[in-house]
């Protein structure tokens, strides 16, 4: 067995999700889905400080290019919304993968089923709205919202989301992030729940996957980036090994076993010799998939990252949304930005940088030039540092 060194796997990370290297060419529209299939996912999220997740994740690796890219190619068809680390647009090729886990999985496409079942005659008078009307959003409910444990909310929003759950419902496009539901079978005509797979080959599939994007993947470190059980994980994989889908490694100081994907054998050939050397300079969403996981992240970057949004005000240590710096292959520390998109203005309140990080012509060259970059592509025309640690550090980054 190969036993590779935690520096290997830093690097087979980093170049399995893309972020090796900074873009070797501006970004088109085409690098969209590719990079997605890549990752194999995309988180959704609504906090939008600055630009939302799913494009700051993208603009990690592509740089400065168009957000619409990403709505365009969603309402073409070539992307799917559905829950798969939390909500995420998904690859179209991999909708019978989630089919079959909505179809097979009992844990699966529940959310609001209690509802439901309480609220048949809302179920279906949303159904034959959208079935008269095509593409809805909730919005388009004129009625008044009644108390839930999520604050008040139209009954209708209830079945849409429960329609979307249980597969029957999907989303088409976005409209300024508001998600409008249309049925399934106009959605994809052609489809056919014989094409699902079932509940083990799904599970299998979503294994395998993590596997691939994961580049090296410690066996906890699998389940995860789909919130797969964790329960029977060992067997699974050893299972397979034993097929031939993945490749055993031994990786220093760590007891954990890990693996690769066979289609990733080029990546560990290209790391043995030699030719992968980190030299990306980025700041990663919170959602990224190379820290979304912060058992991950400490054990393999010595980052201890917590997202603060949700903390009260008085208790943040760095800030309501920051984002770790990825600095050649380390993460070196973490700013907290916030677009005033009526002013123009990206103010970094917060820059954080990691105890022992070295402040070199080097690292201050490149943050200088990521923040510019940054900010550029919000459209702001002013950059502002309110405050850094150490202190020192504004005076050499404007």
């Amino acid at each position: 067995m190969k036993t590779l060194t935690q520096e290997e796997v830093r690097t087979a990370m980093l170049t399995a999700l893309g972020l090796l290297h900074p873009p070797a060419a501006p970004a088109t529209k085409e690098d969209i889905l590719p990079l997605i299939q890549r990752m194999a996912y995309l988180q959704i999220d609504t906090i939008h400080a600055v630009h939302r997740s799913q494009y700051l994740v993208l603009w990690s690796r592509l740089g400065e290019y168009d957000p619409t890219w990403l709505d365009e190619i969603h309402q073409d068809g070539q992307l799917f919304e559905y829950y798969a680390h939390a909500l995420c647009y998904l690859p179209i090729e991999d909708y019978p993968i989630f089919r079959g886990r909505i179809l097979y999985d009992k844990r699966v496409g529940k959310n609001w089923q209690g509802w439901a079942d309480a609220n048949p005659e809302v179920i279906e008078y949303v159904r034959s709205v959208v079935k008269e009307k095509g593409p809805i959003c909730s919005s388009d409910f004129n009625t008044p919202t009644v108390p839930t444990g999520w604050g008040n909310l139209k009954q209708e929003k209830f079945a849409l989301q429960r329609m979307f759950a249980a597969g029957e419902m999907m989303i088409p496009y976005r409209v300024n992030f508001r998600r409008y539901y249309d049925l399934r079978e106009r959605i994809l005509p052609g489809w056919d729940d014989a094409n699902a797979l079932d509940a083990k080959a799904a599970h299998e599939a979503l294994i395998l996957k993590a596997v691939r994007a994961l580049g090296i993947a410690r066996e906890d470190w699998v389940p995860p980036y789909y919130y797969l059980p964790k329960t029977g994980i060992q067997e699974l994989l050893r299972d397979l090994a034993a097929q031939g889908k993945i490749i055993p490694v031994a990786i220093e100081g760590w007891e954990q076993a890990a693996y690769f994907h066979t289609d990733q054998t080029p990546l560990l050939e290209a790391i043995a010799r030699g030719d992968l050397t980190p030299s990306h300079t980025t700041f990663l969403s919170p959602f990224d998939p190379l820290i979304s996981d912060r058992d991950r992240t400490r054990a393999l970057f010595n980052f201890d990252y917590k997202m603060e949004a949700f903390t009260p005000a008085k208790d943040r240590q760095y800030g309501y949304f920051c984002l770790p710096i990825l600095y050649k292959g380390r993460v070196v520390g973490r700013l907290d930005p916030k677009a005033h998109r009526k002013r123009k203005l990206m103010e970094i309140k917060n820059l954080c940088l990691e105890q022992g990080v070295i402040i070199d012509k080097y690292l201050i060259n490149a943050l200088k030039t990521t923040l510019e970059t940054f900010a550029k592509w919000h459209g702001m025309k002013e950059l502002r540092i309110t405050s850094t640690h150490p202190s020192e550090l504004g005076e050499v980054l404007l």
